[in-house]
């Protein structure tokens, strides 16, 4: 029964997370700002239990802190957990941080994936390889279709590069794939990616594809970072 119980919490306990996180981080509950359990248990009409499950998921996102003379206190941004998916879906959701978290996550994929396409093309498997240049196909073609934000292009794109980082065989730079992933969803959940991107930029995934599977890595270094100069050229983000 316990556990039924508990089970019961989660969506409950996210909903107010959600409710928290983004008041948070758009600035609605400032730095320095203060609140308690009780008055958790008084707005969302929840037990003293779910809202100390709150209270622990805040801190280890590194939104607040936590005192029994204080209660809770919102921390400033330089505290966040800023590589976890769910601050990161917070800022993009709020129009006061939708811009600086895109730009973090654009330098970010800036600076890592040149890199994992010349490790890429030196420590690719065989079968690594070729699915790069299935997907790189499919995508260009897909960009001929006007198909920029459909589910398969999506899918493609995200496979791509997600792949593109585990074939780099740095284990720390395929931690990176899920924020990398999110500046990559979030440019069609937002209206950033057109559905006509330019057919010849996408073109360069066949040319960053070929490179990684011929072991290439100073041609794979250099059409990865002539794809981001193109894809940050046609995106206005």
């Amino acid at each position: 029964m316990a556990t039924s119980g508990h089970r019961s919490s989660q969506p409950l306990l996210s909903s107010i997370l959600d409710t928290l996180g983004e008041e948070i981080v758009s600035g609605s509950q400032p730095e320095g700002h203060t609140f308690t359990l009780h008055d958790l248990s008084e707005r969302f009409g929840i037990s003293r239990t779910v809202a100390r499950e709150a209270m622990r998921a805040l801190e280890q996102l590194g939104l607040v802190s936590s005192s029994r003379r204080v209660g809770l206190k919102v921390l400033p941004q330089s505290e966040w957990n800023v590589f976890d998916h769910a601050i990161i879906s917070w800022r993009l959701r709020t129009e006061e941080q939708r811009p600086a978290q895109l730009a973090s996550l654009r330098e970010l994929r800036d600076a890592i994936e040149p890199t994992a396409a010349r490790l890429a093309a030196v420590n690719a498997t065989k079968e690594q390889a070729r699915r790069l240049c299935e997907l790189a196909d499919q995508i260009v073609e897909l960009a001929g279709q006007d198909a920029g934000n459909s589910d398969a292009f999506q899918e493609a794109d995200l496979e791509f590069h997600a792949l593109m980082l585990e074939a780099s065989g740095n284990e720390m730079f395929v931690a990176l794939t899920p924020p990398i992933m999110d500046i990559m969803s979030g440019r069609a959940l937002y209206g950033i990616m057109p559905d006509d991107p330019h057919v010849d930029t996408m073109q360069i995934h066949v040319d960053l594809a070929q490179a990684i599977a011929s072991g290439n890595a100073d041609a794979a270094e250099d059409a990865s970072r002539r794809l981001l100069r193109g894809v940050n050229d046609f995106m206005e983000m």
